[in-house]
């Protein structure tokens, strides 16, 4: 594939005329505007939405040269053009004149360069009339992107106001039902995925194609994609860095690879992080740095979520969500750090990380929000030196860099009444070290405080506040909570720690071995 790799171009025409790499999509959309009318999609921001929605607009305009050599070249009726009402309420200046008002600009704009003359004081109604006086040329396209913007920006700070402009949207959204008779395709695409009750009420042949197994890979680049279209970038990365093609290709899907929108879809790579990696030929974090989810951190801050790792959910747990009612883990997954790894025989649906950069990285970001201590360079410090120290089995230097870690925290964010904030910050740190650890385990006899395995060693750690070491680790002796990993051939070490509510630290430990095959 010939062509420079678009960094920061999400405008298909612009791609194309430059010169840059476009990786083919056209099947998807040719299935799009020849199988239905009316359609909505989510997907993670940075995912090549707002590209999907331009071309579909050079398409139904007739841009036929800007096609040529895609698939869909020789497959479209390029005598088939329609007027093209294009919309990205992310660009409106909503913030500034109110989301109402910056839409009744953007559709005047849009009227001023047809000729036409709107009546109307409210969007809806200016809206409704661009749609009857456009449509006299041929039935309308109407292609919305980021069509949540404007509920999502002031969520966290302003709810009042995300419910406001929800309101306004949906009032505005459903002048697209009335005018039916007018429009020839219809596709709004966006981060979230509300409810239809909440936004889309009035659209209900709305067809929800988010989740659907026939595109959950219409946007993102499918393994083969990545091999087929980066063949040129993928022998100069292994030049550079010094791998071999499979090795460099096991990392690749480690970090960016891991996106899965059905159960049984094949995955996707998070294309921003794939293009900037081929760019910098180095494996970094690119995704979290065009936006920190600083609303999201707080929000599993203040519900006491730190593990994210494995969870079991129901499908209306994370497929839709209302502003009245937000349900953490569909803010994660539609958002983008969280994916669906795999459905069970009961229904339930596995949620996870998608790959190694969003798990790094949110780690960091919860890691600094529940204790206020940056974890670079400092804190992953700590972290490489508690890592050695375990795999030593050196206990004592791995309580001694807890302590220091505690010790840096400000005693505000410090509850003396609740150990949760205790094993939060273990749990988050011990992860971020790569180890495999295991918090709140649940035995017949009770629940294991945090179980972390070694190759040859298992921990079992039992954290009390303000009660003794010794106490701590007569607890796991005497509810034998090394009964579940007697089998593993591994010598079992119990670990009691006390917390202390005056010192709002680690006060005393006490190690013993418990098990040994």
């Amino acid at each position: 594939m010939k062509g420079l790799i678009p960094i920061g171009f999400s405008d298909f025409r612009e791609i194309i005329e430059r010169g840059f790499r476009y990786i083919d999509k056209t099947r998807y959309v040719h299935t799009l505007c020849t199988s239905g009318k009316y359609y909505f999609l989510s997907r993670p921001r940075r995912f090549g939405k707002s590209l999907h929605i331009s071309l579909i607009k050079e398409l139904y305009s007739g841009s036929k040269s800007l096609f040529e050599g895609l698939w869909i070249y020789d497959q479209w009726d390029w005598g088939k053009i329609h007027p093209v009402i294009h919309l990205s309420l992310k660009s409106l200046n909503y913030k500034k004149l109110g989301l109402d008002q910056a839409l009744v600009k953007k559709l005047m704009e849009i009227a001023g360069d047809r000729g036409l003359i709107l009546s109307g004081k409210y969007a809806k109604d200016v809206f409704y009339d661009l749609i009857k006086k456009l449509s006299a040329e041929n039935k309308i396209v109407v292609l919305i992107d980021e069509y949540d913007a404007p509920i999502l920006d002031f969520l966290g700070d302003n709810l009042a106001k995300s419910i406001e402009n929800r309101n306004i949207l949906k009032e505005f959204y459903s002048i697209l039902k009335e005018t039916d008779a007018h429009l020839e395709f219809v596709m709004l695409t966006g981060v979230s995925r509300f409810s239809k009750v909440g936004i889309f009420s009035g659209l209900n042949n709305l067809w929800d194609i988010s989740a659907e197994k026939s595109f959950s890979s219409m946007l993102g680049y499918t393994q083969s994609e990545l091999e087929d279209n980066f063949e040129r970038e993928i022998e100069e990365c292994q030049e550079e860095l010094k791998k071999t093609r499979p090795s460099l290709l096991a990392d690749l899907k480690k970090w960016y690879n891991g996106y899965r929108f059905h159960e049984a879809a094949e995955t996707v790579y998070n294309p921003v992080s794939v293009n900037l990696f081929f760019k910098s030929k180095e494996f970094n974090n690119y995704w979290f740095e065009t936006g920190t989810p600083t609303f999201l951190i707080q929000l599993l801050k203040e519900k006491g979520l730190y593990n994210l790792e494995h969870q079991k959910k129901t499908e209306l747990d994370f497929i839709s969500y209302d502003l009245e009612d937000l349900r953490i883990f569909g803010l994660l997954y539609q958002t983008g750090y969280l994916t669906i790894q795999s459905r069970l025989e009961n229904g339930l649906y596995i949620l996870d990380y998608p790959n190694y950069e969003v798990k790094k990285t949110m780690l960091l970001y919860l890691m600094e929000a529940y204790t206020s201590t940056e974890m670079a360079p400092s804190g992953l410090e700590l972290a490489i030196n508690m890592e050695e120290s375990f795999q030593r089995g050196n206990i004592s230097e791995v309580m001694e860099n807890l302590r220091v870690l505690f010790q840096s925290i400000p005693y505000q964010l410090v509850s003396p009444s609740t150990e949760k904030f205790y094993h939060a910050a273990i749990h988050l740190i011990f992860t971020q070290m790569g180890l495999r650890i295991h918090s709140e385990v649940c035995t017949s006899n009770g629940r294991i405080d945090s179980v972390i395995e070694m190759s040859d060693t298992i921990y079992i750690f039992e954290f009390k506040l303000d009660i003794s070491a010794k106490q701590a680790l007569e607890q796991i002796r005497q509810k034998e909570y090394f009964m579940p990993y007697k089998l593993r051939n591994k010598k079992v070490i119990g670990v009691g720690i006390h917390l202390s509510s005056i010192l709002r630290n680690i006060k005393e430990w006490e190690e013993e071995e418990i098990w040994r095959n």
